[in-house]
């Protein structure tokens, strides 16, 4: 509720009376329509939905399912930390942010959003987490808790989040809130996959009273936070609303011009903006080898600089294995997420690449052979591809998703083509959204986001193709594959490289 004072400011009174016309019967009209309408499409599928909850869990799913769950919260609240949450428009954070006007006034909408958007998200979490749980008696009772239950958990994960931007000691809260959403993913996946099953079946079978308990002590919980992120308002500092508006004004502006590659530079810039750097001396090795391998080395201190980011991404070599056993032991989706997991680690550290290639005369300031510096460059995405892949191929081999054999060994050999296409992703241009729009049974596609989408990754798939039909067909003996897959990434990546120069972008 925004304090009278606030309501009878006259700048305030004068923003909210010119903010947009006001709305007509015909805009009330159309909105009730498409209320309806949207009501009268989804009714029958969620109707449906809801009633395929009433039936026992699947013991051998619960443990992924959780995971996931508990996964998919840990990055809401890390997404909230990272864009503020509290924004505003560039322009009222130029100047009424700084104003003398009272701040839960002039924030007052934005935190209506972000309480609307958390609630939203709290509700299909639990959806998610009661279709994992089932409900074999009283559904009415159990979808209610577990509704509560998780807008309870948004709504108060949302709150610390404003908490932690108002002080140093909240966000430190808020981080120990992630961490210990991301330890419940791993220990359930972790019991999911042993003897601990019967823990959580124990917990599928609790009675509905002790889930609408639970969801009760959170909601009282979750007030409490609101309420105190609320008071937390006035106490923001003035810099970090800025901040937090300037970096979702650039991702807002990278989606609406469709390049997702401003996302990467808003996230680089956003960590390394403010930060300390202790300057010490390289190796002699790296000196010794000649300016290429001293080129590439920036990268391989900018992973180490992070240690947090490796070891989460190490750590989510985890999720095909989540996967299949959620999924039943389906290959396909966990071959899906393989992939993108192993192109993600292999992508991590080409920073310099898309540096140079975002300023083609400062790459050629450097006076570097330019196969000579793609050849050094490829080295340490080919490594975290291959740690990752093989961690993620042993883990599917630990939940018998893959017969016996030396399936890690796959990894290894599929990481020069992963490499390659990572490094193609790096150099990649902007959208160009002047290609011609494709008139298709199912719409229109855009063929320049599309062609964007392909770069890179086409080569990581045709570079992958052996490992990928070693997969598909899951045979009993490997290692014809494997020296397949190390023979096409080994000659994948010597093409890239050999067509690579100085100043080109390809």
């Amino acid at each position: 509720m925004i304090p009278a004072t606030a309501r009878a400011h006259p700048a305030l009174a004068y923003l909210r009376a010119h903010r947009g016309r006001p709305a007509t019967w015909s805009d009330r009209y159309t909105r009730v329509f498409g209320l309806l309408v949207a009501a009268a499409v989804l009714g029958r599928p969620v109707a449906d939905a809801l009633a395929g909850l009433a039936r026992h869990a699947d013991p051998a799913r619960l443990g992924a399912g959780l995971a996931l769950v508990a996964a998919a919260y840990a990055g809401l609240l890390a997404l909230a930390r990272a864009l503020g949450p509290v924004v505003l428009p560039a322009a009222d954070a130029a100047w009424l942010v700084t104003s003398p006007l009272p701040r839960r006034a002039v924030l007052g909408r934005t935190v209506l959003l972000l309480l609307s958007a958390a609630a939203l998200a709290g509700a299909a979490l639990g959806l998610a987490a009661l279709s994992v749980f089932g409900a074999p008696d009283q559904l009415g009772a159990r979808l209610a808790a577990a509704l509560l239950l998780g807008v309870a958990a948004s709504v108060g994960g949302m709150a610390t989040a404003v908490l932690g931007q108002q002080s140093p000691a909240s966000d430190a809260r808020l981080q120990f809130l992630i961490a210990g959403a991301v330890s419940v993913a791993v220990l359930a996946a972790v019991l999911g996959a042993g003897p601990g099953r019967r823990i959580l079946a124990a917990v599928a079978e609790a009675p509905a009273s002790l889930g609408a308990a639970v969801a009760g002590l959170a909601s009282v919980v979750a007030a409490f936070l609101v309420r105190r992120a609320w008071a937390a308002l006035d106490r923001i500092p003035a810099r970090e609303i800025l901040a937090s508006s300037t970096r979702t004004a650039r991702v807002t502006s990278a989606a609406t011009l469709l390049d997702p590659g401003m996302l990467t530079w808003v996230a680089e810039d956003v960590h390394w903006r403010g930060r300390a750097l202790r300057s010490r001396p390289w190796p002699r090795l790296v000196s010794r080898l000649g300016p290429a391998p001293a080129l590439a080395w920036q990268e391989w201190l900018r992973v180490a600089r992070r240690p947090g980011r490796l070891a989460a991404l190490l750590g989510a070599a985890a999720l095909p294995a989540v996967c299949a056993d959620a999924t039943g032991g389906a290959i396909g989706p966990a071959a899906g997420v393989l992939l993108c997991g192993a192109l993600t680690a292999a992508a991590m550290c080409t920073g310099g690449v898309r540096r140079d290639g975002g300023d083609p005369a400062l790459a050629r300031m450097l006076a570097v052979d330019g196969r000579a510096a793609t050849a050094a460059r490829s080295v340490l995405p080919a490594l975290l591809a291959a740690s990752w892949s093989a961690l993620a191929l042993a883990g599917l081999q630990a939940t018998g998703a893959l017969p016996p054999g030396a399936w890690w060994a796959l990894g290894p050999a599929a990481a020069p083509a992963l490499a390659a296409g990572a490094l193609r992703m790096a150099r990649r241009r902007p959208v160009d959204h002047s290609m011609p729009v494709i008139d298709t049974g199912g719409g229109p596609v855009p063929t320049g986001p599309l062609l964007w989408a392909a770069t890179g990754v086409d080569l990581a798939l045709l570079g992958s193709l052996p490992a990928l039909a070693a997969l598909a067909s899951r045979p009993a003996l490997v290692a014809p594959y494997v020296a397949a897959q190390a023979v096409a990434g080994a000659v994948v990546l010597a093409s890239y490289i050999l067509r690579s120069s100085r100043g080109n972008r390809t």
